[in-house]
């Protein structure tokens, strides 16, 4: 069996972070979350995938090559406009069309037993399935209505609170027969779940949901990618977390080195070669990236910090999220749930209040208050 990865999104909702890559290449616990993906399908079975790209295409192919780091053999399909999520897929029918498929998310956190949804799939004998996961709050997502045996009648977009028929909403998770071709049409946009699932509801052309019991979360907002990252951090998620584990619930990077003044809480995560000063204090939940500087007397707590990125000694970030290479200075200070893009640099005294946003490559002058 095959897999197609969806990876040609532009993750609009969690700009500043998107700012200068794809959505699938967001870091969850220093790797990106496409190869969280790859990995879970490579130990369900599937050796072989491809993936559409679209933004930021070369971030992808750069970083996964020919897929020998994940154990999958990968192919790309490019799309220099966006095809939709069922569009992508007709792209490459050739390459999918044998035999019965994977469709999977390339920017979902997640540890669903596909080996099981793949069983469900073929006992129902259905055309399609999708995976779907009970929600808290269906006004956040499009939810599926259906019976009892798994069919799937209707769907309901983001009901408001209370006029919801139903709490399961769409994994964006799909096993499909080679059938589903004979319903997409050849070179235009055509989406999954606005176009051909709700055409299968109006022919009466039965095909099947049912309720996974694993993790997901589609990092779909900066609110989400944080809760995904920590609940990874913390296992909620099963996902591999590199480094060693020095101590419990400290996971440290190879070539990484911590001074013996430093005070660190767990959990956390450092990535390979970062460097921690002197009277530091780090507070989990805490992810720092591969390369990355705090210097001395830098106060970092429940923090994302992403590669290379460098924190100036008596800095304060608390709650924030710092992109690739940015540079914050010595006395800084980032209030909770602000969020610097990469390479920004925020000069030395600054303060940036909560909730601010920065895209990549802003420069802010020394001693500004940014609103």
């Amino acid at each position: 069996m095959r897999a197609m990865v969806l990876a040609a999104g532009l993750g609009t909702r969690l700009r500043p972070l998107t700012g200068s890559i794809s959505k699938p290449m967001a870091p969850i616990v220093n790797r990106p979350v496409m190869y969280h993906i790859l990995r879970l399908i490579k130990k369900h079975g599937f050796v072989e995938a491809v993936a559409n790209l679209h933004y930021h295409p070369h971030a992808i192919t750069n970083y996964f090559g020919r897929g020998q780091q994940v154990g999958v053999e990968l192919r790309y399909s490019l799309e220099n406009e966006l095809m939709g999520t069922a569009g992508g897929v007709k792209n490459v029918q050739k390459y999918l069309e044998d035999d019965t498929f994977l469709v999977i998310s390339g920017d979902a956190l997640t540890d669903i037993d596909l080996t099981r949804l793949l069983e469900q799939h073929r006992e129902s004998g259905c055309i399609a399935t999708l995976a779907l996961k009970k929600v808290s709050d269906p006004s956040r997502f499009g939810v599926v209505i259906r019976e009892e045996s798994g069919r799937i009648l209707g769907f309901q977009e983001k009901p408001a609170r209370g006029e919801e028929l139903s709490n399961l909403c769409n994994c964006g998770i799909y096993v499909f027969e080679p059938a589903i071709f004979d319903y997409i049409p050849r070179d235009t946009f055509f989406d999954f779940g606005t176009q051909l699932f709700p055409e299968f509801v109006a022919r009466d052309i039965p095909f099947n949901g049912f309720e996974i019991d694993g993790y997901w979360n589609d990092v779909g907002s900066l609110t989400q990618y944080r809760i995904g990252n920590f609940d990874a951090l913390t296992g909620k998620v099963k996902v591999e977390i590199p480094g060693k584990e020095r101590r419990p619930g400290i996971h440290v990077g190879k070539g990484t080195r911590i001074a013996r003044t430093a005070v660190l809480k767990p959990p956390i995560l450092l990535g390979d070669y970062c460097r921690v000063g002197e009277n530091a204090s780090l507070t989990g939940p805490l992810i720092v990236g591969d390369h990355s500087v705090i210097e001395n007397g830098a106060s970092l707590e429940g923090v994302i910090k992403w590669r290379a990125a460098q924190t100036g000694a008596g800095a304060k970030v608390v709650g924030g999220i710092i992109g690739r290479g940015a540079y914050i200075r010595d006395d800084v200070r980032i209030g909770d749930r602000a969020v610097v893009g990469d390479r920004c640099v925020i000069g030395a005294g600054s303060v940036l209040d909560p909730e601010v946003k920065l895209e990549p490559f802003t420069v802010i002058e020394a001693d500004s208050h940014i609103q």
